[in-house]
């Protein structure tokens, strides 16, 4: 079957650094099938299911829309210490289905359960049933289009003979192709590190190009370890991380119905029992999996739709992390400040507006503001020494950092986005067609 490629060859993305892919290869527990069950007009990969042959500790953390996603429904139903499998389909976001759509799952979930339970038979020496609650999934696309139930029943036999309990970076580069819908690259990464004196792997990967803006984006995406981590400790660890790196990115300020981002822990690896969050074995992994996550969401910043400029902003010294990302996302998400970057024009007005309209307190006089390394409002007042061809030239980078110090605190935030390009109105003028 073919994969998804289309896009990836036709990016007109210029952040190329963002084209280096990780190897990820083995992790064990983990198996990966990718099939085309026809959801597009052309021939791609479309449907992946991860399988966990033994079963996996998961987590996860969804939109917090007010509208979500039938198999988000779905999977908040679940409550299984241990899952078998994760189904992701592209195409079609079965959101706004209604029983249908949940009905759908509910009629896949069974037949996979089936042959999954089979193919235990067929290969373990004490298999173990399969039951339907075991198995989650992911959706992403259109909304409000009717679920191709029918199409992805046809693959299920498909999916379960393709399974090959060994991983290799070709597999995981199709299973990040098959989720994708308006993406050019895939999104990839990984990171090795110690519990006590076990080495533990963390691979990841996720979509998301446009509709950015997580609130737990459409963002996916799934991780997943050979560490042996409880639920309640996997929840608490996500949730964390999620904060400076999913929670941190911003396309286009839409969160999606269908956000997901879910971790996975086969325990193949032995090691140290992990009691809670704090114990002092978990301080590698807790660090190498923000450092998964925030590539991962820096992806899909550097691939939002018609993106041309990654842009970095740094809000330093309030009084409150809320307030830091308060103004951190005001400057995001204005659609003046993000045309302003695209035209490479260094408006600096268009930062002061968007700092002003966050809603945080602010003193002028303690008031700086930075283009990378040009200082343009320094204590509350202009740069006498601020040079505007200066400025143009640095605008010209396709990585662009913006700083601010608001002077009034010890609090920083974060915020990664893009710039506003006609390109992304006419991916989204045409997305469903």
């Amino acid at each position: 079957m073919g994969i998804n490629l289309t896009n990836f060859l036709s990016s007109k993305s210029k952040n190329k650094r963002m084209m280096e892919f990780q190897d990820l290869d083995h992790i064990d527990g983990v198996s990966i099938s990718t099939v085309s069950a026809n959801l597009y007009k052309d021939t791609r990969d479309d449907l992946v299911m991860f399988y966990f042959r033994d079963g996996a500790s998961h987590a996860s953390v969804y939109t917090q829309s007010k509208i979500i996603s039938e198999n988000i429904k779905w999977n908040l139903k679940q409550k299984v210490k241990k899952v078998s499998s994760l189904l992701v389909n592209a195409r079609n976001a079965n959101c706004f289905t209604g029983i249908q759509g949940y009905k759908s799952l509910e009629k896949i979930a069974e037949k996979l359960s089936e042959k999954l339970t089979a193919k235990q038979k067929e290969d373990d020496d004490k298999p173990r049933k399969i039951i339907k609650k075991e198995i989650l999934f992911g959706c992403t696309g259109t909304i409000g289009e009717i679920f191709p139930e029918e199409k992805i029943v046809n693959q299920i036999d498909n999916l379960v003979s393709k399974i090959n309990y060994t991983q290799n970076k070709y597999i995981w580069m199709k299973a990040a192709l098959g989720i994708m819908t308006t993406d050019t690259q895939p999104k990839m990464a990984m990171e090795e590190c110690k519990i006590g004196n076990s080495e533990i792997k963390i691979f990841g990967i996720a979509k998301g190009s446009g509709m950015i803006q997580p609130n737990m984006a459409t963002t996916l995406s799934y991780i997943f370890t050979d560490a042996d981590i409880p639920n309640d400790i996997l929840k608490k660890l996500l949730k964390k991380n999620v904060e400076t790196t999913f929670n941190a990115i911003s396309c286009d300020s839409d969160t999606s119905t269908n956000d997901m981002i879910s971790i996975f822990s086969t325990g193949k690896i032995k090691h140290s029992k992990i009691n809670n969050i704090n114990d002092e074995k978990l301080k590698e992994f807790d660090f190498s999996l923000n450092k998964v996550l925030l590539n991962l969401s820096k992806r899909v910043v550097a691939d939002g739709e018609g993106a041309s400029k990654f842009v970095t902003i740094n809000v330093q010294n309030c009084k409150t992390e809320n307030d830091a990302k308060k103004i951190g996302f005001s400057i995001a998400n204005s659609p003046l400040v993000k045309t302003a970057i695209s035209g490479e024009d260094p408006n600096w007005g268009r930062i002061v507006m968007a700092i002003g309209k966050s809603n945080v307190p602010i003193n002028l006089e303690k008031l700086s503001i930075k283009f990378g390394n040009l200082f343009i409002v320094q204590n509350g007042k202009f740069n006498s020494n601020y040079s505007e061809d200066e400025a143009s030239e640095y605008m010209k980078n396709d990585t662009i950092e913006i700083s601010v110090d608001i002077g009034n605190g010890s609090k920083n935030f974060t915020v990664y986005t893009m710039d506003l390009t006609k390109k992304y109105i006419e991916i989204n003028s045409d997305y469903r067609s």
